[in-house]
């Protein structure tokens, strides 16, 4: 008998996936605040191809931005720290919907499962 992972198993390490690409894709971008939109979109437009990606939701801090900015060239880059993500796979009849945001206590981008849905 073989010891295969379920749907939601599969779910689960597909967010995480996509999670941790997004993070170590992006991070270190160029960024101010006249383009942080086109970066949200461009982040969840990248993710949003990815199998099994449902919904992706991308924000960054203008706050965390404005207090980066370099004083002589009007940018800083993409932290981890800025980001806030909301992420939705499905895989079979499960339904994954996962999240990235800073962890002020942690100093951390913290990601982690919110929710398991079975779809069936």
């Amino acid at each position: 008998m073989e010891n295969r992972p379920d749907d939601a198993q599969i779910a689960a390490f597909e967010a995480g996936i996509k999670l941790g690409a997004l993070y170590h894709q992006f991070t270190g971008s160029p960024l101010n605040l006249q383009n942080a939109d086109s970066m949200e979109r461009a982040i969840a437009e990248s993710i949003s191809v990815q199998p099994f990606v449902e919904e992706i939701n991308v924000n960054i801090n203008r706050d965390m931005i404005a207090t980066k900015l370099n004083d002589e060239f009007g940018y800083c880059e993409l932290e981890g720290r800025m980001l806030t993500v909301g992420l939705q796979v499905i895989h079979g009849n499960t339904r994954i919907r996962a999240s990235m945001t800073y962890n002020q206590e942690r100093d951390y981008p913290l990601m982690e499962i919110n929710e398991v849905e079975s779809l069936s």
